[in-house]
């Protein structure tokens, strides 16, 4: 906990940018911010850091803090161009804490407009990892941000057991098909059906699928060959902490 507390008062975090493409068309509509500490004794690797971070009574007050640094750091690193100006970023954040009475959007609104970004180019990411347990509330409350123009997409889709009921409910503007679903896709009957079938629902729901985990040449034919709209991975473009457009490799 000393650690944790460590971190956030220095600001000991790198964040990186992993751009978001437009598969049709390679354009780069996005970045997702990723936010790793140093490791050290106490936390290893950046997953046993974020799933203390999970576990403790930090979670509020520490993703404050990441959604701050996460857009300050964002503008700072921006080139001055007209597309990157107009990119949505994609913020990661738990579930409960959107829930939480303490987080006032308006904090977030008056951020952004310090800051020169339009509401509607920040997307909230919530990871299916993390139970909703209030599906109505927590519909309600997302209808809250909607209406002021934040986004939302769910992340990790088909990690989880609660895959399906969360889309229903929560009604995305993105969908993000995990890692799993993706990598060796091509060769995988199981993992072909089960996209398919998700490609069939956004369609049906107007949301957009982004497939992460994009690092085979052969994963990312196959995706885009189904009318996958987005993709996200290595073989696209590594994070950096500089903002870093993406590029479609050729297959």
């Amino acid at each position: 906990m000393k650690e944790l507390q460590k971190i956030i008062k220095n600001k000991a975090l790198d964040t990186f940018f992993q751009p978001i493409l437009k598969l049709d068309s390679g354009e780069t509509i996005g970045y997702e911010a990723l936010n790793r500490p140093a490791v050290t004794n106490q936390f290893p690797n950046t997953e046993m850091f974020y799933e203390f971070v999970g576990q403790s009574n930090q979670v509020f007050f520490f993703e404050c803090f990441c959604r701050n640094i996460s857009l300050k750091r964002y503008i700072n690193r921006l080139r001055d161009t007209m597309h990157q100006r107009t990119s949505l970023l994609f913020i990661n954040i738990h579930p409960h804490v959107l829930l939480d009475s303490n987080y006032h959007s308006g904090e977030t609104l008056q951020l952004l407009s310090d800051l020169g970004i339009e509401p509607n180019q920040v997307v909230f990411e919530l990871t299916e990892k993390s139970a909703v347990t209030d599906y109505p509330l927590f519909e309600k409350v997302l209808s809250n941000y909607r209406s002021q123009g934040f986004r939302i997409a769910i992340d990790d889709v088909g990690s989880g057991y609660n895959s399906l009921k969360t889309l229903i409910y929560l009604k995305p503007e993105f969908i993000k098909l995990d890692k799993s679903l993706i990598q060796n896709i091509d060769q995988n009957i199981e993992q072909q059906q089960l996209v398919k079938l998700i490609i069939e629902y956004a369609k049906l729901s107007s949301s957009e699928i982004i497939a992460e985990g994009i690092e085979r040449i052969e994963d990312l034919a196959f995706i885009a060959e189904q009318g996958v709209h987005y993709g996200q991975g290595y073989a696209l473009g590594k994070p950096h902490q500089e903002v870093k457009q993406g590029i479609i490799p050729q297959y």
